[in-house]
């Protein structure tokens, strides 16, 4: 077999038929690939390694926060129902959600706090045994499998999900399927258009599938928008935040922290720019 045979990615997600070439950021399996018509990157892993790497997730525990992770969660949740009511036109406790890759529960728990009827669909069977004991309602397996009704939701979360498709395209047509009419998809993944891709490269972490299990795909404006445009999607805002140049513990910690005060400082300029490397987006049916 080939080397690349062995690629667990061997085309663009996206759906492009413009070949790849590869980039500067290099890893142990190979350098990244760019997409020569969106710019998607993706990883030369092996299946075997992609599937290793996976096995994190199915830790029983799932990601449920404490103590103060606990209050963030709470306050980025009424953030993203805020901006769903703004772009749906509907109240939060009218709405019926979907959060695909909900691992443990903890959006829905967050969600349904504030009234929104929240449903999950998990594929990894620990932490949807989890959630599923709390009471939560929760599908174990892959949405594609699992053949919900047509139309039967006002809005579906994937957050930190598309980074680990070899194939998003099919998801996002099931997706399209189960929603409303001018229902909405909501998106949370990183963004290579960043100032942090640029200035960081291969240090990014984001991009190492030994430090984040199954991250394979990776994002810009550029492809989520073609992405979108592919499975019948109308693309209604992205925001981008955050700007990273040092991990904790790259360097000496009095310098990461004059580093970081500076990086914050840019936070509200990278979003101005779309140049944040959290990516946020909402896509319309």
């Amino acid at each position: 077999m080939s080397d690349t045979d062995q690629r667990y990615v061997d085309a663009c997600p996206i759906g492009c038929e413009s070949g790849f070439h590869n980039t500067d950021i290099v890893f142990p399996e190979g350098p990244l690939r760019r997409c020569n018509n969106c710019g998607q990157l993706v990883s030369q892993c092996s299946e075997q390694l992609y599937w290793n790497s996976m096995k994190e997730f199915d830790d029983p525990k799932g990601t449920l926060p404490t103590g103060k992770a606990a209050y963030r969660l709470t306050r980025h949740t009424k953030r993203i129902l805020d901006e769903i009511e703004l772009f749906s036109g509907k109240k939060k406790s009218g709405l019926h959600l979907l959060d695909v890759g909900c691992s443990s529960g903890p959006f829905i728990v967050a969600a349904k706090n504030f009234g929104v009827e929240a449903e999950g669909v998990e594929p990894s069977s620990g932490p949807a045994k989890t959630a599923l004991q709390s009471g939560l309602k929760v599908y174990q397996g892959y949405l594609d499998d699992i053949n919900l009704p047509e139309e039967s939701f006002d809005v579906i979360t994937l957050f930190e999900v598309l980074e680990h498709l070899k194939d998003p395209l099919s998801l996002f047509k099931e997706c399209h399927r189960i929603l409303c009419s001018d229902g909405l998809l909501v998106i949370r993944t990183g963004n290579t258009d960043s100032w942090t891709f640029q200035y960081m490269k291969d240090r990014w972490k984001y991009f190492s599938i030994r430090e984040h299990g199954g991250h394979i795909s990776f994002f810009n404006p550029v492809s989520i928008r073609k992405l979108a445009e592919r499975s019948g999607f109308t693309l209604t805002y992205i925001k981008t935040h955050r700007v990273c140049f040092y991990e904790r513990g790259d360097i000496p910690f009095i310098y990461y922290r004059l580093i970081k005060i500076v990086s914050d400082l840019l936070n509200a300029p990278a979003a101005l720019c779309g140049k944040g490397h959290e990516m946020r987006v909402y896509l319309k049916k």
